[in-house]
């Protein structure tokens, strides 16, 4: 018996077809092997006898290291088709994701074409394993780094497409020095190289389906469009001062899904200045969106988009390792506001004395102003700004504008200038995109504030506006209330404004935000309607006082504070109840005029009240 007789129909077939035998499939076994027999016969009286070695079955040893251990098997002249055909009968099996028992996989030795050879010196080796359909390719180089069968002049990387079907190999030049890609085509089965990460040094191929995909992770760079590769150890002091540029830059992080994160240097939103935040960072210090970073940059290199944060020496202002154990905004306790935040200030506006007695603001107010078009709400935000600022310096004050109008912006930045005062904004010729990102970066780090005991008020004009923009943004929810609203555009402007709450810990977040009513559109009234009973303060502005000229237009019956006895003293609160018992029995314009008449009579508050109590009647 003769080592031919050993072999199953599919060894046989290839066996054949490297001798040259036509139309192997049509051959039974019998026939097969008596032809095969007879050419043997032939070559060997000619002095060319095959190899048969490639044909025999070689068992990998899986050492721990999970590489397969391999012998070199030379090739014979009909290595190219015997490839081609191997690739053809075992088609099926490999497209059900694994390699058939009987079909031996080449599994050792090292392929090299001297016609089709590889560039300096190069070698390629071809590992399988067939085990699940798992196949593996390490292309190896002199250098020890990952390379493909063709390596071209330059720095350009060669791309091989081998047809079976011809039995040729076509070569063609393609990309520079980047993209290297090796595609072998049979009736079912497509490879495909693409080069990654510069993190190792071997091929990992995956069959599925046919579909074989070859991760290469070799001496080129990521193919994927990355603006920074962070180290994975602990940079080292040598290793830090080699990196520091010496230029430090401030900013407020932005932390995005994929863990790492941006340092917006611009309003709250992406610019050319913003600087990346490695994952390594942000998880070392507990970082979170809304924190303000204070560090020196890293040395940009050329390939960059943007410039990178080496180290940090400030979050919020404090040492970074004093914020690593910090408590979080949604663990700490929400309580009433029960201090008082006093607006009244010498020569101050009659509408801020108003405020004080009518609707009182604590830390940790949620309040509302309601307000028709042109009654002066953006002027009352400014003065309430002006008055915090003035009577308490150290509560961090944010003003938010959302769709508002460029030359009101520059009115208030230009009003309210101050050391713990920021103007964040977004105009009405801006995308919905940047109001939703530029209200979300507001509040977060308002939380943030907070979560360091901080007092901070924030002042937003309007959240209709905001929920105008999220209609617009949010995905659709398939359902829409009246005026074209859909429900999940109010979850994150209900999110904003209910952040708002005094903390039993320490720290508090004000949050007075005004609503349209009365503008023509229905959407505005439902989120007004939305919101009405979200707050703990109202402020009602009224359009027919306004009309008259008569200034602040507060409507005095509907502006109250719930639970005003916490923040009022006795006095105040008896004069408090006075004027909306006499209130109550006149009609509302003439009272709030006779009312705006006694405060502008009075120089202060305390006069006013004394004047209420011994008048008993307004």
């Amino acid at each position: 018996m003769t080592e031919y007789d050993k072999l199953s129909l599919v060894e046989l077939r290839i066996v054949a077809k490297k001798m040259g035998i036509k139309s192997v499939t049509s051959y039974k076994k019998l026939e097969l092997l008596a032809k095969v027999k007879e050419v043997a016969a032939t070559m060997e009286s000619t002095d060319a006898t095959p190899e048969t070695d490639d044909i025999q079955s070689v068992d990998h040893v899986v050492e721990s290291t999970g590489e397969a251990v391999d012998s070199p098997m030379p090739r014979s002249r009909y290595a190219s088709e015997s490839d081609n055909s191997r690739m053809e009968e075992s088609g099926r099996d490999m497209n059900r994701g694994y390699v058939s028992d009987r079909e031996p996989m080449r599994t050792s030795g090292y392929m090299r074409d001297p016609e089709m050879g590889m560039a300096r010196g190069g070698y390629s080796r071809n590992e399988g394993m067939s085990r699940g359909g798992y196949t593996r390719n390490d292309n190896m180089s002199r250098g020890g780094y990952s390379r493909n069968d063709n390596m071209g002049r330059g720095g350009y990387m060669n791309r091989s497409d081998n047809m079976n079907r011809g039995g040729y190999m076509n070569r063609d030049n393609m990309g520079r020095g980047v993209y290297s890609r090796s595609e072998s085509m049979n009736r079912s089965n497509y490879s495909r190289n693409e080069g990654y990460r510069n993190d190792g040094y071997r091929n990992d191929n995956m069959d599925r389906g046919g579909y074989v995909r070859n991760d290469n992770r070799g001496y080129h760079a990521d193919l994927r469009p990355q603006m920074h590769r962070a180290p994975q150890h602990e940079l080292t002091p040598t290793e830090i001062a080699e990196l520091d540029s010496g230029v430090s830059r401030e900013g407020i992080l932005e932390v995005l899904p994929e863990g790492y994160g941006f340092i917006r240097c611009d309003n709250y939103l992406p610019g050319e200045r913003d600087l990346y935040v490695s994952p390594q960072l942000i998880r070392k210090y507990h970082l979170r969106t809304g924190d303000i970073l204070n560090g020196n940059i890293r040395i940009r290199n050329q390939n960059e988009k943007f410039a990178a944060l080496l180290y940090i020496k400030e979050i919020n202002g404090s040492d970074p390792e004093e914020m690593i154990n910090r408590p979080k905004f949604e663990q700490l306790t929400p309580v009433f506001p029960d201090e008082r935040l006093r607006l009244e200030t010498p020569g101050c506006p009659i509408s801020m004395r108003m405020m004080d007695l009518i609707a009182p603001i604590g830390k940790g107010q949620r309040g509302m102003i309601v307000s028709q078009p042109k009654t002066g709400k953006t002027t009352l935000l400014k003065q309430v700004a002006k008055a915090v600022k003035t009577n308490h310096p150290k509560m961090h004050l944010i003003v938010l504008l959302i769709d508002e109008r460029p030359e009101e912006v520059t009115d208030i930045k230009e009003s309210i200038l101050g050391h713990n005062v920021e103007v964040i904004f977004s105009t009405f010729d801006e995308l919905p995109e940047n109001h939703k990102r530029v209200s979300e970066m507001v509040i977060e780090r308002a939380k943030r504030l907070v979560e360091q005991g901080e007092e901070v008020m924030i002042l937003l004009d309007s959240i209709t506006r905001l929920a105008r923009a999220y209609n617009l943004t949010v995905q659709p929810s398939g359902r829409t209330l009246s005026g074209g609203l859909d429900p999940a555009a109010l979850h994150m402007p209900k999110r904003f404004f209910g952040a708002a709450r005094n903390m039993r810990e320490g720290g508090s977040l004000t949050i007075l935000a005004t609503a349209l009513v009365d503008t023509g559109s229905k959407m505005d009234d439902v989120v007004f309607e939305e919101f009405k009973g979200t707050g703990n303060m109202e402020l009602v502005l009224d359009r027919k006082l306004s009309e008259k000229r008569v200034f602040p237009a507060i409507d005095l019956p509907r502006s109250s504070t719930r639970r005003d006895d916490l923040l009022l003293t006795q006095e105040e609160m008896e004069a408090n109840f006075l004027m909306r018992k006499a209130l109550t029995g006149m009609k509302s314009e003439e009272a709030v005029e006779r009312i705006i008449e006694m405060f502008r009579r009075t120089k202060s508050n305390q006069e006013f009240i004394q004047t209420i109590r011994k008048t008993k009647i307004v």
